[in-house]
């Protein structure tokens, strides 16, 4: 768009104009308003670091996407397990296989479709719930095989006000 005669705009520069996508449609589906500013959401996000191919793209689906599958196997043990009436043994499963996606996350270059955020975000996420879980699972009653002292006071404190 050329600059008019008169507007106090240098000659060549084109003016940006950017629809707002906020904007109730017309009815070709393009939004009614514009405005000169830029949306404020994006619309695309990147890829996270490390979302690659686990294996070369010649490779089977499967091959080239081990890592999340791994993961997804070991919590369906897991869940199988805990199925099963064997509720301590399937949770450490599910806990540990969170635990190995963190580790899988941390030293492996692209792990494919287990990089969901940034690297340090998913190690820190699939670390914390690994271990609350393994935490939990080890607490569990009866005969729990990790005692927490202050535990039984705090529900005591909660209970009883």
């Amino acid at each position: 768009m050329p600059a008019e005669a008169g507007s106090g705009k240098a000659e060549g520069i084109e003016e940006i104009e950017v629809r707002d996508p906020v904007s109730a449609p017309d009815t070709e589906g393009v939004p009614r308003r514009t405005t000169r500013r830029f949306p404020l959401f994006t619309k695309d996000t990147a890829r996270p670091e490390g979302g690659g191919r686990a294996a070369p793209g010649d490779a089977p689906a499967p091959a080239r996407q081990w890592p999340v599958l791994l993961v997804l196997g070991l919590v369906g043990v897991g869940l199988l397990i805990t199925a099963l009436d064997v509720f301590r043994a399937g949770t450490l499963v599910i806990g540990s296989a969170l635990l190995a996606g963190a580790v899988l996350r941390w030293f492996l270059p692209s792990v494919g479709m287990l990089a969901v955020r940034s690297r340090f975000t998913d190690i820190v996420t699939y670390g914390v719930l690994g271990l609350v879980i393994v935490l939990l699972a080890l607490m569990a009653q009866p005969d729990p095989l990790l005692k927490v002292p202050f535990l039984k006071d705090a529900l005591h404190f909660t209970v009883d006000s």
